[in-house]
């Protein structure tokens, strides 16, 4: 078991930036990929970023390639979301997930998860 909690989101400007946390507790988080996700108002939750247990290698959506940047401290059992240049399509509930099996792009393949921090941009 893993638990998740995410932290760091907000109401920022257009153009701004946001630095979100996932704290994890429970099971060896360095064993596990992490994930991010988000989910606008009316819209399915949408895969955003991705990190190998090491941190050695990411993966990101085409939508945040270039203006966000996923990383990790296994020793603080955290996974960080870098933000920048944020656009109002970026408002979301963002949420972080444990992988387990499959592709890091599907959220089937994650098997815990945080309750979600909100990001609002504002143009």
């Amino acid at each position: 078991q893993v638990q998740l909690v995410e932290s760091g989101g907000g109401l920022v400007q257009a153009g701004g930036s946001l630095r979100l946390s996932c704290a994890a507790s429970g099971r060896t988080f360095s064993s596990y990929a992490m994930g991010w996700f988000r989910q606008a108002p009316g819209k399915e939750r949408e895969f955003v970023a991705a990190i190998s247990w090491s941190g050695g290698s990411t993966y990101y959506a085409d939508s945040v390639k270039g203006r966000f940047t996923i990383s990790r401290d296994n020793a603080k059992n955290t996974v960080y979301l870098q933000m920048n240049s944020l656009k109002p399509e970026d408002t979301a509930v963002y949420y972080c997930a444990a992988y387990q099996w499959g592709s890091y792009y599907q959220e089937r393949g994650y098997d815990y998860w945080g309750q979600g921090t909100q990001v609002t941009v504002s143009s």
